[in-house]
């Protein structure tokens, strides 16, 4: 064949290397994205010769081609539109006046925006920053305790990988070749438990000790009518958006590209009915758009090439034979899955982990007799831990960057901790209770 002579080492050692070499790569800085398609290509010629690369070519096409990718753009202009629009801004300031006098009534309302925003866009990145902007300097100002608020806003703000439309599990039902809007309605209760978690620790300790939430000053009572009005119509407009996105998928009427598409167009038009729509505000989100897609595009390709590469050499057998081999029950198989996804996201960001580890994983769940459904809701659940979890948790990167500069990385990591232990206990629940998340399927 022509090869390097990688074939000679065998399957065992062949992944070893692979591994290895991908992880050394990482060291060296070069993005995932390069890593994964460097490494394919070597292992391409080295091992089948240069006559397989139209393979690797082959695999390329097909991952590029897929309809089911056209909704990630679609959402991520819609998550760019509504960042730059005053609509979110609104939303908070309505809900303000909602929460009222509520023990930690700010960080609540900050909790229950961050939802409607996740059911909006399902893009993280941008809701943090956003409620990063909006809230943090509120609760800041009203003598919040520091760790609450920076809890509430990175915890909240990656509800969006739970909360449909999430772009995660949009990416999993791609991989995994499962229907996304099952995907949708299985995260609906995972999604809200993990929501409600995270409210009732921010009421429960702010009704144990009030000092951590000071409460807010009341209107004077002519302007609570009045405020009050304000507030439902700030809601209408979100509400009516994220109604376009999932009542449509819900009831039927509109698969999930065509979905995204129509929120899309409630964005652009909710923009022109506030009087917000410039060329500016078009222009830096398309642009935004265009960066976000570009990275998940490059790095889908170089993780689908390397995939294709090690599944021909023989890796996804090895893998599986190796993990069902293991002398013990199907459910601490799972648990071995979770584990290691978890160290994964320690380290690396979550497309490149679903791109890497679902072709492998997935079949191996199918065999053991489980959903896959239910399988990617504990994958949603246990990516959203890697987005706080320390050293590379991109949440608190996020936030430092708009966050005032006394609170440093390691402030923000340091009050991560409950909203990590919260996560974890919402994937061991439905670990341990699969009907928590397939109930409504």
């Amino acid at each position: 064949m022509g090869g390097l002579g990688l074939q000679a080492m065998g399957i065992e050692w062949g992944t070893y290397v692979l591994v290895g070499s991908i992880f050394l790569l990482l060291l060296s800085g070069l993005p995932l994205a390069f890593v994964t398609g460097l490494v394919a290509l070597v292992f391409t010629v080295g091992w089948f010769g240069p006559n397989a690369i139209p393979l690797v070519i082959a695999r390329v096409y097909g991952f590029i081609t897929e309809y089911s990718l056209v909704a990630v753009p679609m959402f991520v202009l819609m998550a760019s539109l509504l960042d730059r629009s005053g609509i979110a801004r609104d939303l908070f300031s309505g809900m303000r006046v909602l929460a009222g006098r509520l023990p930690g009534g700010v960080a609540i309302q900050t909790l229950v925006v961050a939802v409607f925003l996740a059911a909006m866009s399902g893009i993280i990145g941008g809701e943090i920053v956003l409620l990063g902007i909006l809230a943090l300097p509120q609760m800041l100002r009203l003598g919040y305790d520091r760790k609450i608020a920076i809890g509430v806003v990175c915890g909240g703000g990656s509800l969006g990988t739970m909360i449909p439309p999430s772009i995660v599990l949009i990416i999993y039902g791609l991989i995994a070749s499962v229907s996304i809007a099952d995907l949708f309605v299985a995260a609906v209760t995972p999604g809200i438990m993990l929501a409600g978690l995270y409210m009732n620790y921010v009421l429960i300790r702010c009704v144990m000790n009030p000092e951590l939430a000071p409460a807010m000053p009341p209107l004077p009572v002519e302007q609570r009518g009045p405020e009050r009005i304000r507030a439902v119509k700030a809601i209408i407009l979100p509400a009516a958006i994220a109604f376009m996105v999932l009542g449509t998928i819900y009831a039927g009427i509109a698969s999930v590209t065509e979905a995204a598409a129509m929120g899309v167009f409630g964005v652009l038009v909710a923009t022109l009915i506030r009087r917000e729509m410039t060329f500016k505000l078009v222009h830096d989100s398309v642009m935004q758009t265009l960066t976000t897609c570009g990275m998940i595009v490059w790095i889908g390709v170089g993780a689908a090439t390397l995939v294709g590469v090690y599944n021909l050499m023989g890796g996804n057998r090895f893998v599986s034979a190796t993990i069902l081999g293991i002398d013990a029950a199907p459910v601490v198989i799972i648990i071995v899955m979770m584990i290691i996804l978890l160290i994964l996201g320690l380290f690396l960001d979550w497309i490149g982990i679903a791109m890497l580890t679902l072709p492998i994983f997935v079949p191996i769940i199918t065999k053991l007799g489980y959903d896959p459904i239910w399988f990617g809701i504990l994958f949603a659940v246990n990516m959203q831990v890697s987005f706080l979890s320390p050293p590379f948790g991109p949440a608190a990167f996020y936030l430092k960057g708009v966050a005032p500069p006394e609170i440093s990385l390691g402030d923000i990591f340091k009050s991560l901790w409950p909203f990590i232990l919260m996560q974890l206990t919402v994937l061991a629940l439905m670990l341990a209770f699969p009907n928590l998340a397939m109930w409504l399927v």
